[in-house]
């Protein structure tokens, strides 16, 4: 069950140190070597994403950025009502990128809004493409805005229909790639699962 309290990006362990206490198994086939000085960097956590005091927070969107359901709908009331007035002068945001306004009433400064696609068993690379987008451009502006501490909610998973399983590996291939090629960008990245099905699914995910 999620914590009400107010949690500090200390107060969540990083992959190394959840490896040193056992508390996470290592994959016995990881498709990428692991990083030592990535897995310091990373955390994987379950839990209230408006409960986090970082730099930003990570909102899974709809395309009109004035709230929903779900974790938008979350963010929108612990924030307040000045962050939708923000949100309605961007004028909205299309599929695979993202938005960044204040944090307002959240213990984080920022909210970066991102707007993930509703799943097509038609056309999954399209889906995948657009996913592994949202991602990128949420991770890009960031770092571009000054965040050195994010934390990612669970995009697309939803009523958007993405199996947890598929964008959990999207979503950590997609940091690696990031964090490997801009090492001093971020600082602390955090992935916040709050249903069971994405928390197994980033045990299956993580290097």
């Amino acid at each position: 069950m999620a914590s009400s309290r107010i949690r500090s990006i200390q107060d969540i362990p990083t992959l190394s140190q959840l490896y040193a206490s056992s508390k996470l198994t290592p994959r016995a086939s990881p498709s990428r070597r692991p990083s030592a000085a990535i897995n310091a960097r990373v955390s994987v956590t379950n839990g209230d994403i408006t409960k986090l005091r970082l730099d930003a927070i990570v909102n899974a969107a709809n395309s009109s950025l004035l709230g929903g359901g779900g974790v938008d709908g979350a963010i929108h009331r612990a924030a307040g009502p000045e962050l939708v007035k923000e949100c309605s002068l961007i004028g909205g945001c299309p599929t695979g990128q993202a938005r960044i306004t204040a944090g307002y009433e959240l213990p984080a400064k920022h909210v970066v809004h991102t707007v993930g696609p509703v799943y097509s068993r038609s056309d999954p690379q399209e889906s995948r493409r657009l996913l592994r987008d949202c991602y990128r451009e949420s991770l890009e502006l960031a770092a571009k805005s000054g965040v050195r501490t994010l934390a990612f909610s669970c995009i697309s998973t939803g009523v958007y229909g993405y199996p947890s399983r598929d964008a959990a590996h999207i979503a950590c291939e997609t940091a690696r790639d990031f964090l490997d090629k801009d090492a001093g960008a971020i600082q602390r990245l955090v992935f916040v699962t709050f249903e069971e099905k994405d928390e197994n699914a980033y045990q299956t995910a993580l290097p």
